[in-house]
């Protein structure tokens, strides 16, 4: 049987999140967290609206989807986010026992990975999914950043 709920289908919810980012001046990032393909948490960077450089798109879903569940770890979870996971917010998936995690792009200079963060061992990694859609809209806010300083 074919299964609707895939890794396309909630990297999309993702990225309907970056759009909303976008909308409101924000760096275009998504984020969703899923339980059994259920979507259970949502958000995108907030960092200029609540004037907080924490306010990344995965640490405002690490702390909606834990509320969802009543606990810390998210275990059982797999978050989608349109770009490869920083540093801090990669100890925090570390620390919140994530069992997956799915980016879109890969960010090659502040990425977890070239900042060599360790996420939880158990944590599965998967990357690629709709990268260049998400890359596009990345690339496309920051071209227009320039563009007006």
């Amino acid at each position: 049987m074919l299964n609707p709920f895939d890794d396309t289908y909630f990297m999309k919810k993702a990225l309907e999140e970056a759009h909303l980012a976008l909308e409101k001046g924000e760096v275009p990032v998504g984020a969703v967290i899923t339980h059994k393909n259920q979507i259970i948490a949502r958000s995108h960077n907030l960092t200029e609206l609540l004037v907080d450089v924490t306010a990344h798109a995965e640490m405002q879903a690490i702390t909606s989807a834990a509320n969802f569940i009543g606990g810390k770890y998210l275990r059982d979870c797999t978050m989608y986010v349109t770009l490869e996971p920083c540093q801090m917010c990669a100890g925090a998936l570390y620390w919140s026992q994530l069992s997956r995690l799915v980016f879109a792009a890969e960010d090659e200079v502040r990425g977890y990975r070239a900042m060599q963060t360790k996420l939880h061992p158990k944590t599965k990694v998967d990357f690629g999914t709709l990268k260049e859609e998400a890359s596009k809209l990345l690339k496309a806010f920051f071209i227009q950043k320039r563009n007006l300083n």
